[in-house]
């Protein structure tokens, strides 16, 4: 998925000096570095997903810990975890860059999306409760009725491509597609491409087709919907 947000509404997406300072939330007692560095790493996630820390931006433990109001060692915690999930990229010292995604990598990896998340629809589509499909049917309904923020998009597109991992019975192959999901969210949150009513409605197709039990149109309305985006990504870059 990709889009881009209307003009005057950027402020989900970057920087503002009118921004509230970070406040930690309040734990409970007995809560230890775990919890903490579970918060932290939301909470970088997120930034690095809504380009508030950009692709190849440095960040560095010390500062960043200083300004989430975070010890040391729940942030080392967090960003040794983030590191794994392919978001950072491990420098010298303490330090870290934000994973950059090249268009090469971008396209090399919707390729491998189109095979693995066609195997994940014939391993889950019978196990998948069809109230589950229903309300995210319900909840693409709204999208594309009334709208929505930055981050309804986003939920909704992982509700979507979540699910079939999710009931796929296959540890490997979900974590094979959630790393891949990573690599291009990174590049199309760096690169937005405006296409957000497009997405709404292929996600409508593939979530219609798999309450309908149609393994195979199911499988074609997700490559369908991949290669739309590749296609329009080709065609911005190029542009």
């Amino acid at each position: 998925m990709s889009f881009t947000e209307k003009p005057g509404n950027r402020e989900h997406l970057e920087r503002s000096d009118d921004c509230p300072k970070t406040v930690r939330p309040r734990l409970a007692a007995g809560s230890g570095s775990s919890s903490l560095s579970d918060w932290a790493q939301k909470k970088i996630a997120d930034m690095i997903l809504r380009r508030q820390l950009a692709g190849g931006e440095s960040v560095v433990e010390g500062r960043l810990a200083e300004e989430l109001t975070v010890s040391r060692t729940p942030m080392r915690e967090a960003l040794l975890r983030l590191e794994g999930e392919g978001l950072l990229v491990k420098q010298t010292g303490r330090s870290y860059t934000v994973r950059k995604v090249s268009p090469s990598e971008f396209f090399q990896s919707m390729r491998v999306r189109e095979i693995v998340e066609q195997e994940a629809i014939s391993l889950s589509l019978k196990n998948i409760p069809k109230q589950s499909l229903l309300d995210i049917k319900e909840t693409i309904d709204k999208l594309i009725s009334t709208g929505g923020v930055v981050e309804d998009f986003w939920d909704a597109d992982n509700s979507v491509h979540e699910i079939f991992c999710t009931h796929s019975g296959n540890v490997v192959l979900s974590n094979i597609v959630r790393k891949l999901r990573v690599t291009t969210r990174l590049f199309e949150s760096s690169n937005p491409f405006g296409r957000s009513k497009e997405d709404c409605a292929e996600h409508m197709e593939i979530i219609e087709a798999a309450i309908s039990g149609d393994v195979k149109l199911t499988k074609e309305s997700i490559v369908n919907h991949l290669r739309n985006l590749q296609r329009d990504v080709m065609e911005s870059l190029v542009s």
